[in-house]
């Protein structure tokens, strides 16, 4: 089957590759030459426009979107729908809001084009491990690029899965990153804990390996957790500042509209906002306020 990527970072080119070693054709856009370059060198095709990804696929075409999430999204569509046909899909593979998600595909529909959204999570590790995907939209588009869900997939028949109609798909990564949110704080703080207990000489190392095996909270985050350990126990030259790319906080609004109780990924999500203040003014106020009225010690700056 033929499939046409655009965006070769680490994670798109990884894709092209997994999906070439399982015998698909893969012709590949970047605005980066030297991207563009290697994937031609790896044995896909790698081209320098999108006029040359549509000629070099056939008809019916499907062209897998790996941009950031937003206006991004919404111009590369718009450049592609003069040069594609009816028939043909967009896939949106990256991190999109399922309500922009909801109305491309909307969009799309009465010009005679399909839109799939498929939440897709495994990041740089994908090739070797294969790609979790959600995948929202029509039945028609969803099955007819099954090899394709298939060749990216852990296995076949794991991993992946069509879990509802357009917008589903986002939907269900949005809520799956926000658990990652949560998941990612819990270790953070119990990791904190035996660190701060420094009369024991506990070896976070050590007790990470420990609980990869037969634990309860074993997971690959904690495989990846671990391996980060061994590299840099101390987490020597690294600041505390700490991004989101948007799913966390609209798992949280979508909690909210639902009446839906979600405290342990909203708090995660403010600590990761908290990360990046310096000089926090919230904590100075509240120094402030405990030596107005108790006449605790202030640290000056």
């Amino acid at each position: 089957m033929e499939l046409g990527i655009i965006g070769l970072g680490k994670m798109g080119f990884n894709m092209a590759e997994r999906l070439r070693l399982a015998g698909h054709k893969v012709v590949g856009f970047d605005f980066s030459a030297e991207a563009t370059a290697k994937l031609t060198q790896t044995g896909s095709i790698g081209v320098n426009s999108l006029e040359d990804l549509v000629k070099n696929l056939q008809a019916p075409r499907a062209i897998w979107l790996m941009v950031p999430a937003g206006a991004p999204v919404d111009e590369t569509i718009a450049k592609l729908e003069p040069l594609m046909g009816k028939g043909d899909t967009f896939i949106d593979g990256g991190n999109s809001n399922y309500k922009d998600s909801q109305r491309r595909h909307d969009e799309l529909k009465p010009k005679g084009f399909e839109f799939v959204d498929c939440g897709t999570s495994g990041g740089i590790w994908g090739l070797k491990e294969g790609y979790s995907m959600m995948i929202g939209g029509d039945d028609e588009p969803v099955n007819r690029l099954m090899p394709i869900f298939e060749a990216l997939a852990p296995s076949p028949t794991t991993g992946f899965g069509h879990v509802g109609p357009s917008g589903a798909g986002h939907f269900v990564k949005m809520v799956h990153n926000g658990i990652e949110y949560g998941m990612m704080q819990a270790y953070a703080e119990g990791f904190s804990i035996m660190r701060a207990k420094e009369a024991l000489h506990l070896d976070l190392e050590q007790i990470s390996q420990i609980w990869r095996y037969g634990s309860v909270v074993r997971s690959w985050l904690l495989d990846l957790t671990a391996d980060a350990l061994k590299k840099n126990p101390n987490l020597d030259g690294l600041e505390a500042y700490v991004t989101d790319s948007g799913e966390g906080r609209w798992t949280v609004f979508e909690a909210i509209d639902l009446n839906v109780s979600a405290p342990i990924i909203t708090e995660s999500l403010i600590r990761r906002l908290r990360s990046r203040e310096e000089n926090n003014f919230t904590d100075r106020m509240l120094a402030v306020m405990r030596n107005e009225f108790g006449g605790h010690a202030v640290k000056k700056a």
